[in-house]
């Protein structure tokens, strides 16, 4: 990783961790979120998962109309001078519910498909 990736990453992780502290006071069964991306390919390669506690919890997000996700995560990114035309595409959603049924809790294996 070059110094400006690293440098990006950084600024990253601690904008997502803000929308993540936020999200917990606001989006119930909300736990956690991480990224990945590949910074030859940035910001379009920007891939964000919003883990929720259980299935039940991520499906009555999924059912709301307004969604808190992408305007938090766009208003951090826009810190950044980072403006994405679509965010959706650069979110998905998973519960950890389903990583131990499916992956027996190896995150970073079920992190794999996202």
């Amino acid at each position: 990783m070059r110094k400006s990736d690293k440098k990006i990453d950084n600024q990253l992780r601690v904008l997502l961790t803000e929308v993540c502290d936020s999200a917990r006071e606001s989006v119930e069964g909300f736990q956690w979120l991480t990224h990945r991306v590949n910074y030859a390919n940035f910001p379009e390669s920007l891939h964000i998962i919003c883990v929720f506690d259980c299935e039940e919890n991520l499906k009555h997000y999924q059912k709301m109309d307004q969604k808190l996700f992408p305007v938090l995560i766009q208003a951090k990114l826009k810190t950044m001078g980072i403006i994405l035309k679509k965010l959706t595409p650069h979110i998905s959603y998973d519960c950890e519910e389903n990583c131990l049924k499916d992956h027996e809790g190896n995150w970073a294996k079920r992190l794999e498909q996202h």
